[in-house]
């Protein structure tokens, strides 16, 4: 997966997080997240020893599910 393309998932799955954290941010913000938040996923997948199918929409749940993550845990640290 190319960089634009990674860009352009980490843009909808912070945009996504967001919207199902209830945590509302701008555009490079979301995007900040969803990168992040790709990170996150993919080690939490390999150690959990989750697979998902390498294209598009696996990369879109595995980027998303990161995100959330790191947005709970945002949001958890933040209220401290």
């Amino acid at each position: 997966m190319g960089v634009f393309a990674w860009i352009i998932v980490g843009l909808v799955a912070g945009w996504l997080a967001a919207k199902i954290v209830n945590a509302p941010h701008g555009l490079v913000r979301n995007l900040i997240v969803g990168l992040v938040g790709s990170l996150l996923g993919g080690f939490l997948f390999e150690k959990i020893d989750i697979h998902v199918v390498p294209d598009f929409w696996g990369e879109l749940i595995t980027a998303t599910v990161g995100a959330i993550v790191l947005l709970f845990l945002w949001q958890a640290i933040r209220r401290r």
